[in-house]
């Protein structure tokens, strides 16, 4: 399942764009369940009816393979290293919780993943799925292995680089796109890092992973809901009206970035990225762009057309001369510096990620006591965690008019250990007042976390203790450095360090955060300063960020009575946000 937040635009930012196309909005998702019918009946109909998700019963997946370490872990479920019983071939896992699947929509989202890549299989760039069982726990999707890393990875390792190889990826990336257009499949979430490697030897083994946004269409139809990731939306699904051309332009994006090491629509803010995108302009004045080829700048700029009726199609895309077989591209290497911006790219916040959570976790006692009596109050059956039952109640009683897919957001986002549930420590850290994590005492405690030997520094060394600390593997320690290094001393002092932690970060998707870790808050706080909400009294908040195990967030210091209200307004805010800005 793919990262997803519900959410629409509003707002003085998009007057003047009109849409051409129905105000409806076109799915293939199941009605949503009734308001009036609760979590609870839902998840008692999936825990008592093994068949419930997938229609059908089906073996015991541990009859058949033998489940081994963790590869990754996302909003609904864990991804293993599965072995199969019978063959000792190596597959992936991922299992679902089917706790997670509140209402209808939840339960068709993981049919239709399934569905799709059924429906793909075959394809040589394309996932390969196993098979699909359910127990009364878990779905779990066996699917082909990809341990060679991902593709911008795999593009750092090898350190040379040129047009004709992005030439060869681009075009197993179109490949994949034309395949799933010419079955009726739109992917929704085309990016980097769901392009894996079967293995690390061969870079043509590039395989398209992450179902969980794609749909099936039909000619002609038109899609509304918005989805997909910051860098990569089209235009079209910004304004709300869009179709398949929308993997295109995504495909365009990918491309200009394997081109310059950058995005051709950046900004510090994800409001910024969305306008950026609705003006269309691409440069290609700054380096390395006036040496790459005319033709390669001549394919990004029709792949970026703003009007979709005007783009090209995959196929065209496979047929322009920079792409075809013995084709223009040329052989000769790239600007190193192209490199050097991928690594800065793939590397982006992780110490930020990490410093959050140093500072979530050093709050004092006397700054959480009120949210301890908020958490109590909202706990009414005394378990020492938060139902969405309760939490539907905690709000309804101050006038909430959230639906119950959109209270269900709030909470996928606060439940980062995927239990269904919101235990208290997942409650202090979605509730923390943001100022407290903007202090300068807190700010300085965590610099000295990192900075082990108190030289005023932190070096590479001390992030590798750190990222060791926190579970962190696989992390570019020099990268992370460059990145926040200013003065280029090979080191990050206190000045860089406060300069990171306050620069806006991106995220999107169609609902709160679904899976890895591809989406930040952080840029909705930083919008919602520099805009107006008439009558705001409240602290606006941001919801943590899974599967990393605090952030920040909203209210404190009040009577409990007041203070329900705020974690009520705050919650509402920042899930308005979320929807005004199309939402990780």
């Amino acid at each position: 399942m793919g990262n997803t937040c519900s959410g629409s635009f509003k707002g003085n930012q998009f007057e003047g764009y009109k849409k051409t196309c129905s105000n409806s909005d076109y799915t293939n998702l199941a009605p949503p369940i009734s308001p009036t019918k609760t979590a609870n009946t839902m998840r008692r109909a999936i825990d008592h009816q093994a068949y419930y998700v997938l229609g059908h019963k089906t073996p015991n997946i541990l009859e058949l393979y033998t489940l081994g370490r963790k590869l990754g872990q996302g909003q609904f479920g864990v991804t293993y290293l599965c072995t199969e019983i019978s063959t000792g071939i190596e597959y992936a896992c991922k299992s679902i919780s089917k706790r997670k699947l509140i209402c209808k929509e939840d339960v068709e989202d993981v049919r239709r993943e399934i569905q799709i890549m059924h429906h793909l299989a075959g394809h040589k760039n394309i996932v390969t799925i196993k098979g699909a069982y359910e127990d009364p726990l878990f779905v779990h999707i066996v699917m082909e292995l990809c341990s060679g890393g991902e593709l911008f990875d795999r593009i750092i390792q090898r350190g040379h680089y040129t047009e004709r190889k992005a030439a060869e990826l681009t075009k197993i990336i179109a490949g994949v796109v034309e395949a799933c257009h010419s079955l009726g499949v739109m992917h929704r979430d085309l990016k980097p890092e769901n392009f894996l490697l079967v293995n690390k030897d061969d870079d043509f083994s590039l395989k398209a992973i992450d179902f969980g946004l794609s749909v099936f269409f039909k000619p002609g139809e038109v899609f509304t809901n918005v989805v997909g990731s910051p860098y990569y939306v089209a235009p079209e699904v910004l304004l709300k009206c869009y179709g398949p051309e929308a993997d295109v332009w995504t495909a365009g994006v990918i491309l200009y970035i394997l081109l310059s090491g950058v995005p051709p629509f950046w900004a510090e803010t994800q409001q910024g990225i969305f306008d950026a995108v609705l003006k269309g302009y691409v440069d290609f004045d700054s380096d390395p762009w006036p040496l790459i080829s005319d033709s390669a700048k001549d394919l990004i700029q029709k792949m970026l057309c703003s009007r979709p009726s005007e783009r090209l199609t995959a196929h065209e895309v496979l047929c322009h001369p920079w792409i075809c077989e013995n084709g223009v591209a040329p052989d000769k290497a790239l600007d190193p510096a192209v490199l050097s911006r991928l690594k800065q790219f793939s590397a982006m916040n992780k110490l930020k990620k990490m410093a959050l959570r140093v500072i979530a976790e050093s709050l004092s006692e006397e700054e959480i006591a009120g949210l301890r009596e908020m958490f109590t109050a909202m706990d009414t059956d005394n378990s020492g965690a938060i139902t969405f039952d309760e939490l539907k109640a905690g709000l309804r009683s101050y006038g909430s008019t959230l639906k119950d897919t959109e209270i269900r957001d709030l909470m996928d986002a606060a439940d980062v250990d995927n239990s269904g549930t919101i235990d208290y420590g997942e409650f202090i850290a979605a509730t923390v007042h943001l100022n407290k994590l903007e202090r300068e005492e807190h700010l300085v405690a965590a610099f000295r976390y990192f900075d082990k030997d108190n030289s005023g520094y932190i070096t590479v060394d001390e992030l590798q203790q750190a990222c060791t600390e926190h579970n962190m593997t696989d992390v570019l320690l020099e990268d992370i450095i460059r990145e926040v290094d200013q003065d280029n001393d090979g080191r990050i002092d206190y000045g860089e360090f406060v300069a990171m932690m306050q620069k806006g970060n991106a995220g999107v998707g169609r609902r709160t955060m679904r899976n890895s870790l591809n989406m930040s808050m952080r840029d909705i706080v930083q919008q919602s300063r520099k805009m107006e909400y008439p009558q705001q009294s409240f602290p606006v908040s941001v919801l943590p960020m899974p599967p990393q195990n605090v952030t920040e967030e909203m209210v404190m210091e009040c009577s409990l009575f007041s203070g329900m209200l705020l974690v009520y307004n705050a919650i509402w805010l920042n899930h308005k946000l979320l929807k005004d800005s199309m939402n990780t």
